[in-house]
């Protein structure tokens, strides 16, 4: 089976001739417990991003506040200098606290050390794609994002920038972001149980624009789990296996980058892009999406 094939082929980032492999890597474990501080082993660390490039990923999602600094650094000694294929995508927006709070940065000051920071780091001239994370901690928030992305398309406009996505944000701060400048991807809170972007992944789908779940096992109830739990031994498999086929299943627009320390679950990860989930096994995870639906207007 081809790379391709094995990692749920390529898509194709508006405005650019950049193809990236639909399974990526998302790099925040490679940090300590709490994404603060070096990780036990660098050295395994190191062996993670590698074995993720040998199978033929190709997109890696990080940012230098995961450490702080530290997760950055070892994609830096493990991998540079990188492949010309190579798509690195960080993030601004936070700073990490000395009590290890996570806490924004939107000022123009603060995106401008971010973006230095993340070059120092990565040992880079130009930063691939940029992602201004804003709203809450899990859900966004409406209000103008103005200020903080015209200072990113400053720095695009210098050349420090390729491209900016978007990060924990609604359709109407979409509207006001494309007004400003281009948006090459959104990364928002979705999964087979938390569907309240269904329509919006549609949207994106429709302008070419990537759409890049992050948590797509987190905040499920028990009773979900249970019904992943069953549907995974059905089709032989494991619980994130499913819930990351599904994911690739729902929408051509979709990137996904699990994040892992370990090798084996690397392994799995990436064996996850091959999982063909047949209709009744898809209708059936469908439905803990309804489920979570109707409960949430029932509570209103």
């Amino acid at each position: 089976m081809s790379k391709a094939t094995k990692l749920g082929g390529q898509f194709e980032l508006p405005g650019t001739s950049t193809g990236v492999y639909r399974m990526g890597y998302g790099a925040m474990q490679l940090a300590g417990p709490g994404v603060w501080g070096p990780p036990r082993d660098v050295d395994a660390a190191m062996d993670v991003l590698r074995a993720a490039i040998a199978a033929g990923v190709n997109h890696i999602d990080t940012s230098d506040f995961y450490g702080p600094h530290v997760t950055n650094q070892i994609i830096k000694k493990a991998l540079h200098p990188y492949s010309d294929d190579l798509l690195i995508v960080t993030k601004l927006g936070a700073r990490r606290g000395e009590d290890k709070s996570w806490n924004h940065a939107l000022s123009h000051m603060e995106l401008l050390d971010g973006v230095h920071d993340n070059l120092r780091n990565l040992g880079l001239d130009q930063l691939d794609v940029v992602n201004l994370r804003v709203g809450g901690i899990t859900a966004p928030s409406e209000g103008s994002i103005e200020e903080p992305l015209s200072a990113l398309a400053e720095l695009k406009w210098r050349g420090l920038i390729r491209h900016i996505g978007l990060s924990n944000i609604t359709p109407r701060q979409l509207q006001e972001a494309q007004r400003i400048t281009e948006i090459v991807c959104v990364q928002n809170l979705y999964n087979v149980a938390h569907r309240d972007d269904d329509a919006f992944i549609d949207a994106l789908a429709q302008q070419g624009i990537a759409y890049v779940p992050f948590f797509p096992l987190g905040g499920f109830t028990p009773l979900q789990s249970s019904v992943l739990d069953r549907v995974a031994a059905s089709i032989q498999t494991t619980p994130m296996q499913v819930a990351l086929a599904w994911l690739l299943q729902r929408s051509p627009n979709i990137l996904l980058i699990p994040g892992t320390s370990s090798l084996n679950h690397l392994g799995e990860n990436l064996a996850a892009a091959a999982l063909e989930l047949p209709l009744d096994v898809v209708a059936e995870l469908n439905a803990i999406g309804e489920s979570v639906r109707v409960e949430a207007q029932l509570t209103r």
